[in-house]
């Protein structure tokens, strides 16, 4: 039985623990590109702070061109298991081709413009004197690899898609164990600075991209890269991008909303609170990372059998799906909030004003933030069936209907300003959580019934 047979007919259990569980260890390996930047960055002598806090004002260009790379490989992939469900392999292979087509074009263009435009960018999303340099320094590198990045990212779905997890996972686990090594030598021994730590994410992505080519293009992938395949064609990339359009929104919408709140809190209190949302925003990651592993995991045994007609082992996949994720985000965030200060001294030990900030700020920032994996799991699962008006209309309520407003209008009720910057995040997440799940269970009935 090849991998896309075992999709249609293994045990459902078994497969999501089987596509899960690299899919996990390669969001929580590919935390490690930015995260240990971070940490490195954070105990650099005398201005580990200050530098901390420049690199987190790059975070939404960071954000947006990650963005890209979804828009186009998780609008394609589930796309092309769809296809492989319903046994027409020329026309997955067709979406494949397109996709790479597109995502070289996007990086020509990110490239340019962010390289152009950067400096002033910067300065908009909350730079200040004291950051700009280390902020530019870091931007500047980290651009240039933008290609590597939306080859990197954007190609391994379509890898997962196939069943090859740990195929997948490998993409991440390489890159990153190059990440790690070079961080130190970089960033110390070269004495580069942030600017060591932005070449030695580059050069980590540029080893994952080869590696994602050379499977795609390998005996061992049941979808292959095929010359005749790569002119764009917009009945194949129009369904695509509308598809791509929810993790696009969710990925460009982080990064307008990191501008929100970078802009707010230094306007309402300056470099260190800023400092804070770099770390907390690290945190989150390692929260919900692994839920989009999960979700991964679950996609292509959702996408495939949605295509195949066999809804009871959609059914089922999507209660797994659910169970796992809030009961891994419920345990997660029970630590973060019983010991506060042991996760913020990760990133940073030598200065007590910004510990102490941070910790205030999480009791309030992250006070309801396991509720976010049901937002993701039921977010992707409408992605995995095709589903593309549902996952837009998602991910638009939660950061542009309610926590972008909210971070901008709250302050007005309260004495406290940054206190009301940080509240708008659970006062958010709750909104939108009970209206993400009242949605899903209303269609759930409709699009699942036998």
């Amino acid at each position: 039985m090849n991998n896309t047979d075992k999709l249609g007919h293994e045990s459902v259990g078994k497969l999501i623990m089987s596509l899960s569980v690299p899919a996990i260890a390669g969001q929580i390996v590919n935390m490690l590109y930015n995260i240990v930047d971070r940490i490195y960055i954070g105990h650099m002598p005398r201005v580990g702070g200050i530098a901390l806090t420049g690199v987190g004002i790059t975070f939404p260009i960071i954000m947006l061109i990650t963005a890209f790379s979804s828009l186009i490989g998780m609008g394609g992939a589930p796309r092309a298991a769809i296809k492989l469900g319903e046994n027409r392999k020329n026309e997955a292979e067709n979406i494949l081709g397109n996709c790479i087509t597109a995502l070289l074009l996007v990086s020509v263009v990110l490239t340019a413009v962010f390289l152009y435009f950067g400096e002033s960018l910067l300065w908009f999303f909350g730079a200040s004197g004291e950051t700009i340099s280390y902020a530019l320094d870091y931007l500047n590198v980290y651009v240039i690899g933008t290609v590597f990045v939306q080859l990197s990212l954007g190609l391994n779905p379509f890898i997962t898609t196939q069943g090859h997890a740990k195929t997948s996972m490998f993409t991440v686990v390489i890159g990153a164990v190059v990440n790690i090594i070079l961080d130190p030598v970089f960033i110390f021994t070269l004495d580069m600075g942030v600017k060591g730590a932005a070449l030695a994410t580059i050069i980590s992505q540029a080893v994952s991209a080869v590696w994602v080519t050379m499977f795609l293009t390998s005996k061992k992938s049941v979808l292959k890269i095929r010359k005749c395949n790569m002119k764009l064609d917009n009945k194949i990339m129009t369904p695509v991008l509308f598809l791509g359009m929810s993790p696009f929104i969710m990925g460009s919408t982080d990064s307008l909303l990191n501008i929100t709140f970078n802009t707010s809190l230094q306007k309402y209190g300056g470099d260190m609170a800023v400092g804070a949302m770099t770390i907390m925003g690290s945190l989150k990651q390692i929260l919900y990372l692994p839920v989009v592993g999960l979700t991964q995991g679950a996609q292509p045994i959702i996408s495939y059998n949605y295509g195949a007609k066999n809804n009871h082992r959609v059914r089922k996949a999507i209660k797994i799906l659910l169970v796992s994720s809030m009961s891994y985000a419920i345990i997660f965030w029970l630590l973060m909030m019983l010991a506060p200060r042991t996760f913020v001294s990760v990133f940073n030990k030598e200065d007590p004003q910004l510990i102490e900030l941070t910790v205030w700020a999480m009791r309030i920032f992250m006070s309801s933030a396991f509720l976010i994996a049901a937002q993701i799991a039921c977010q992707q699962t409408f992605i995995a069936i095709g589903q593309a008006k549902i996952s837009v209309f998602l991910a638009l309520l939660r950061k542009m209907v309610l926590l972008i407003p909210s971070i901008l209008i709250l302050p007005v009720f309260f004495a406290d300003k940054t206190f009301a910057v940080f509240l708008a995040e659970p006062v958010s997440d709750v909104i939108a959580v009970t209206v993400t799940v009242s949605l899903f269970a209303i269609r759930y009935k409709q699009l699942l019934t036998d």
